[in-house]
């Protein structure tokens, strides 16, 4: 296979949860890969104004929130695809009655209706601070792409089900669920970057770590998890390297001749 597009997650991916930042050798496998001329995607379920973690390092494109907002290098929008308003109403509703952090995410910024312990932890997690506190019934007058709910699987089920009906929600850490409208995954955004840029998809390779990466793994031509990934990624990967920490993304592209 000649490889012409690698996606990239980035949390326990290309970015460390020990030391929040990325790897030298990452860094340096990529500038191989780019010199070589494979074009280099991020694939994330980070809102854009949150990939300043990959300061200094160049890539053609950017899919984040899982899909439902797909950008090129120079930041033009190739897919945009929001939650209905009708679910976002319903949501707000229900948070008038009932205590549950819900951070939405629009196409700029997060807030969030409370914090609390989880929140913490999740935001010390990426190495950032809790986002800016905001009443749902303002944060929804605007697009939300993406919702981050505090919510056990259970619970998240339910609220598919009774809430967010138009809805998905995918995890990549116990602590909150991602949450999509339907049909939005890593691999939606994938197609939407190969069309714009006409790549075969038989030429791709991604890397990811978390359960938001299971559609992305799958989808390419050749996914690579992470030795720190989720066993069920593990599963669902063709390949697994090893940690972030220990240099998974320059083995693995050693391993197939890409560097």
């Amino acid at each position: 296979m000649q490889t012409k597009a690698v996606f990239f997650d980035i949390d326990g991916t290309l970015l460390s949860f020990s030391t929040h930042s990325v790897p030298e050798s990452t860094v340096d496998a990529l500038a191989a890969l780019r010199a070589s001329g494979v074009k280099t995607f991020v694939a994330t379920g980070r809102m854009l104004a949150m990939i300043d973690v990959l300061d200094g390092i160049p890539f053609d494109g950017y899919i984040t929130y899982n899909g439902a907002y797909c950008i090129d290098g120079n930041r033009d929008l190739i897919r945009a695809n929001p939650i209905p308003q009708s679910d976002l109403d319903a949501l707000a509703a229900l948070l008038e009655r009932e205590t549950m952090p819900v951070a939405f995410m629009s196409d700029s910024a997060m807030t969030i209706n409370l914090v609390d312990d989880k929140v913490i932890e999740a935001a010390t997690l990426v190495g950032m601070l809790p986002p800016p506190l905001q009443n749902p019934l303002d944060a929804i007058r605007s697009d939300i792409y993406q919702l981050c709910i505090y919510a056990d699987d259970q619970r998240m089920q339910t609220l598919m089900r009774d809430t967010l009906t138009h809805c998905q929600f995918t995890r990549w850490t116990h602590l909150f669920a991602d949450v999509n409208l339907s049909g939005n995954d890593k691999q939606k955004g994938i197609d939407a970057i190969l069309d714009c840029f006409n790549i075969d998809r038989a030429t791709t390779m991604a890397f990811g770590d978390g359960g938001n990466d299971i559609p992305m793994l799958r989808h390419v031509a050749l996914g690579v998890a992470m030795g720190n990934a989720h066993s069920d990624v593990k599963q669902a990967a063709d390949y697994v390297t090893t940690s972030v920490d220990d240099d998974g993304i320059a083995q693995a592209l050693r391993h197939f001749g890409l560097i």
